[in-house]
C-alpha cells in the first residue's frame, strides 16, 4: 500500500515538472557534484556549434603599394667664411710632439758615414735621438696623422693630374722589420694610396728580361706612395754573394741603378732608401720564434739559414752598395733595427720630410665652381617617385 503511494506521488511529482520545462534530479545525479554544469557547457556548446554560421575565407590581401616619399627641402649648407676657407687650404701641421728628443735630424744622423763598415755599427743604438721609447711611439703616431693629411694631398693631386709620387725602398737582412714597417708605418695611412710589391727570386719570365723590367712594371702611379719589401738593389746584393753573375756586370750596375733612379727622381718620383740593419744574435733570436711559434712558422724559409751562413759576405755587399749608389739625390739611411719601435720612427720620420718637401695642397677645380654649385642646389628637392 505504501509503496503504490510513492509511485503514484512521483508520477504526479514528474507531470508538473513537466509542464513547467524542469528536469528532476534524482537522487543518483546528486551525488556527484559538478556533472549538472559541465552538462550545461556540453548541451550550449552543442547548441552554440549547431547555429554557429561558417566563417567567410579571408579574401586574399592586395599588394600594398610603398607610401609616397615625400622629398623635403634640404638646408643647404653656408658658403665657408675667409676664414674658414683659409684653414681649408692651410698647409699640414708639422708635427711638434717630442720633436727636440731629435738633437740630429733624421736624415742626418742616419746618413751613412764614408767608409762604414757595418760590423762596427750598434744595432741597438738609436742615432740622433735622445728621447725614451715611450716618446718615440708617441711621436710616431703624431707623425702617423700627419702623414695620413698629406698622403691624402698627394693622392688628390694624382688624380687630377699630377706626376709626382714617392717609393720608399726597404732592405735589410731577413727579420730586420721590413713587413713590419709597412704594417706599423705605412698602416696609418689610406691604403687606396699605397702601392706595395715584394721581391723575391725571380720568376722564369721576368729572367727572360731585363733585371729592371720588373722594378719598372711596379713603379708608384701618380699620387701615390710605392713601398719596396726588397728592391733592385738584390740584384747587386744577392747577385754578387752568391755569384749569379760576374764582377764586371756587377760593377755595371751600379752605375745603371743610379741612372735609373736619377731617371725616376726627374719624372717625379721621390725615392727614400732604407737599410734596416740588425745584429746576428737579434736575428738569431727572431728566426727561432718563428720555429718554436706554430703560427710564425709560414715566415720561415729553410733559405734563411743559408743567408745567415753568408753573414760576413752579405754585410760587404750592402757597404759597397751604400759607397756606390748613395747619391745627393737618393740617399742612402742606415737604420739600427734590434728596437723595432726605433726603426719605426725613423723611417716615419724620413717618409713624413719626403713629403713635407713636396708642398703639397689640394688641386684647383678645372671647373666653374660657383656654377656647379647653383645646379646642384636647384636639384635640391629632387622628387622621388
Amino acid at each position: 500500500m505504501a509503496g503504490s503511494k510513492k509511485a503514484a506521488k512521483k508520477k504526479a511529482t514528474d507531470k508538473a515538472a513537466k509542464k513547467s520545462g524542469k528536469k528532476v534530479e534524482t537522487k543518483k545525479s546528486a551525488a556527484k557534484p559538478g556533472v549538472k554544469s559541465a552538462q550545461k557547457v556540453e548541451s550550449k556548446a552543442a547548441k552554440t556549434s549547431k547555429t554557429a554560421k561558417p566563417e567567410k575565407a579571408a579574401k586574399p590581401s592586395k599588394t600594398a603599394k610603398p607610401p609616397k616619399l615625400k622629398a623635403t627641402k634640404p638646408t643647404l649648407a653656408p658658403a665657408l667664411t675667409a676664414e674658414e676657407t683659409a684653414a681649408a687650404l692651410a698647409p699640414v701641421p708639422t708635427t711638434t710632439l717630442a720633436a727636440t728628443e731629435w738633437v740630429t735630424q733624421p736624415a742626418q744622423a742616419l746618413a751613412p758615414t764614408p767608409g762604414l763598415r757595418l760590423a762596427e755599427l750598434d744595432p741597438e743604438a738609436t742615432p740622433g735621438w735622445e728621447g725614451t721609447r715611450e716618446e718615440a711611439e708617441a711621436r710616431t703616431l703624431a707623425l702617423g696623422e700627419e702623414m695620413s693629411q698629406l698622403q691624402e694631398r698627394l693622392f688628390a693631386e694624382g688624380r687630377t693630374g699630377g706626376t709626382r709620387s714617392v717609393l720608399l725602398v726597404l732592405q735589410g737582412l731577413d727579420t730586420s722589420g721590413k713587413g713590419g714597417i709597412v704594417r706599423h708605418v705605412l698602416g696609418m695611412v689610406d691604403p687606396q694610396g699605397v702601392s706595395l710589391r715584394s721581391f723575391g727570386v725571380p720568376t722564369e719570365e721576368e729572367r727572360s728580361h731585363h733585371y729592371l723590367w720588373r722594378i719598372r712594371n711596379s713603379l708608384p702611379a701618380a699620387g701615390r706612395i710605392g713601398v719596396f719589401d726588397r728592391s733592385h738593389y738584390e740584384d747587386v746584393l744577392v747577385v754578387k754573394v752568391e755569384q749569379l753573375a760576374d764582377e764586371e756586370e756587377i760593377e755595371r750596375r751600379y752605375e745603371e741603378i743610379n741612372a735609373f733612379e736619377a731617371e725616376l727622381i726627374e719624372a717625379g718620383t721621390t725615392i727614400v732608401k732604407v737599410a734596416l740593419v740588425i745584429s746576428p744574435d737579434e736575428q738569431y733570436e727572431r728566426l727561432r720564434e718563428r720555429l718554436v711559434r706554430p703560427d710564425k712558422h709560414w715566415k720561415f724559409s729553410l733559405g734563411d739559414l743559408h743567408t745567415r751562413e753568408r753573414w760576413p759576405a752579405y754585410a760587404q755587399a750592402y757597404e759597397t752598395v751604400f759607397e756606390r749608389t748613395s747619391t745627393e739625390a737618393a740617399p742612402w739611411h742606415v737604420v739600427p733595427a734590434n728596437r723595432k719601435w726605433f726603426s719605426r720612427l725613423a723611417v716615419s720620420e724620413l717618409l713624413v720630410q719626403a713629403l713635407r718637401d713636396l708642398d703639397l695642397g689640394w688641386p684647383v677645380a678645372d671647373f666653374d665652381v660657383a656654377a656647379a654649385l647653383e645646379a646642384l642646389d636647384a636639384s635640391a628637392s629632387l622628387s622621388l617617385d
